[in-house]
């Protein structure tokens, strides 16, 4: 007989003997299940119900934990970003936040300031633009009691200033000029665009065709969604036909943009000011002067007031929506900031726990299985921060999946230890036991990061993701972490001797 005939006969009588041992199972249980089945019958009605009710329970139960071992559960999707935020959004969020321990004070006070303007019933028109534009220049056109500081320099506001304007009608209206954009001052551009998503109407100023930077934030005001007037600023610098082309290339960019605007929303005004003009005497000499040059912003006030004759109600509600952004926007910030923090606190609580374990370890193997418990207990409490669900075959795979990179990167991550604990003189004969338990906390302080890593960009435990995220960035994070992985070590070996 040869190999292959034996082997097919052996395979066979396998078959043959498991398809009679599930039989005779089959047949034990249809016999067990018949005899019950009689037996409840013959007895009280309410307790054939309470058995049945038991079998459901349990295979209810027994499913359950079968979905939640083996599916997995996907984080809640997220609001999407262009759809309208309500109050009761916000308010949510905030009071979610405020449990977890997240500081809303930023965006708390967005929503304090936003009553504030709704109890003055004022309306808030801010001037936006980039640096010399002529922005300053035009509130003082349009108020021309306002003390408004015009520097010869470009780009003099560094602060947000508010002056009061009477519109047609009457009523009050509140001029907002903001720091210019595109400056060398750090963070002023968005100063500005925060005071922008406050107002109700937003007038963008420029003096000339559109730069990159100035299209660039134009979608970002567009986005929003309230009104806006385009002001080309020192039109006299143009001649008539120049001022056309102008006009048309800027609706053009506004279109691009994906933005529809009628021809009313972009004004060409001259807010005046003094100018530099060669003066030739009668001798032939030439001179310098400055001279005082008359605005002219007719056109502007013209078009806002059409603005403000429109729905009232709906430039609030629309103004509404953009503070509820911003607001949103900055609890997004304070969440970032509160994971980034709570993240390292996890991370170091377990890196320490690591090091304790590897300096307590009696025996080889030891330390490992003392790692693993580590190890998941991390992986779950960081997920949790960051709002995953994983499955435990998830964490499970992470774990095992990172374990193989670990192992090959334990030869650095011990080099990396024995030169960070060269800068402790006086170590002795421990050193190498040191050098291990440094290693194994460098080692899970790149296992930590690496995770949250993932956890920031993809919102979930994705295991094989994660694991090449720690095995590429390994290096980088033992070579960041031994300072303080080394410090650690060496603070528990002293604390473990001394006691």
């Amino acid at each position: 007989m040869t190999v292959d005939r034996f082997i097919r006969l052996a395979l066979g009588l396998l078959i043959a003997l498991v398809f009679l041992v599930g039989l005779a199972a089959l047949l034990f249980v249809t016999e067990s299940a018949l005899n019950v089945w009689d037996r409840l019958r013959e007895g009280p009605r309410l307790l054939l119900w309470a058995y049945a009710g038991g079998v459901l329970l349990l295979i209810a139960v027994a499913v359950g934990l079968v979905v939640r071992l083996l599916v997995r559960r996907r984080p809640k999707p997220r609001r999407a970003a262009r759809e309208p935020l309500t109050r009761d959004d916000i308010e949510a969020r905030l009071r979610a936040a405020d449990a977890a321990g997240i500081d809303t004070g930023a965006a708390r006070a967005e929503l304090g300031q936003l009553a504030a303007r709704h109890a003055t019933r004022g309306v808030h028109l801010c001037f936006f633009g980039e640096h010399s534009s002529g922005k300053s220049s035009l509130v003082q056109a349009l108020v021309p009691d306002a003390d408004v500081r015009v520097s010869a320099v470009g780009g003099s506001t560094l602060d947000i200033r508010h002056y009061r304007w009477r519109a047609a009608d009457g009523s009050e209206v509140l001029l907002t000029d903001v720091p210019g954009t595109g400056g060398l001052e750090e963070g002023l551009d968005r100063v500005a665009e925060e005071e922008a998503a406050r107002a109700q109407v937003v007038l963008f100023v420029t003096d000339g065709d559109l730069a990159r930077g100035e299209k660039q934030t134009l979608e970002r005001l567009l986005a929003l969604d309230k009104p806006l007037i385009l002001v080309l600023n020192k039109s006299d610098r143009y001649d008539a036909a120049e001022q056309a082309l102008l006009i048309e290339r800027l609706l053009a960019h506004v279109g691009d943009l994906g933005g529809e605007w009628d021809r009313d929303q972009v004004v060409a005004v001259s807010a005046g000011g003094e100018v530099e003009v060669l003066e030739q005497r009668a001798d032939g000499s030439e001179n310098l002067v400055r001279r005082q040059r008359s605005a002219d912003v007719g056109v502007l006030v013209v078009a806002i007031n059409r603005l403000l004759a429109g729905d009232a109600a709906t430039m609030d509600e629309r103004r509404d929506r953009a503070v509820f952004r911003l607001a949103a926007e900055k609890l997004d910030a304070a969440e970032r900031r509160y994971r980034a923090e709570r993240g390292e606190q996890i991370i170091r609580s377990s890196t320490r726990k690591a090091v304790i374990g590897a300096l307590a370890a009696v025996s080889p193997g030891t330390d490992v299985l003392i790692q693993g418990y580590i190890g998941t207990t991390m992986t779950r409490a960081l997920c949790r921060l960051y709002g995953a669900e994983p499955r435990d075959l998830d964490v499970e795979e992470f774990l095992s999946l990172s374990q193989s990179r670990a192992g090959r990167a334990l030869p650095l991550a011990l080099a990396v230890a024995g030169n960070g604990l060269k800068a402790f003189p006086g170590i002795g004969t421990v050193a190498g036991g040191l050098a291990h338990a440094v290693a194994y906390g460098l080692i899970f302080d790149a296992l930590g990061h690496s995770l949250v890593l993932t956890l920031e960009r993809h919102g979930e435990l994705e295991p094989e993701q994660a694991a090449r995220e720690f095995g590429d960035n390994i290096g980088e994070y033992v070579e960041a972490g031994v300072t303080k992985v080394v410090r650690l070590a060496v603070a528990e070996d002293e604390r473990r001797r001394d006691d």
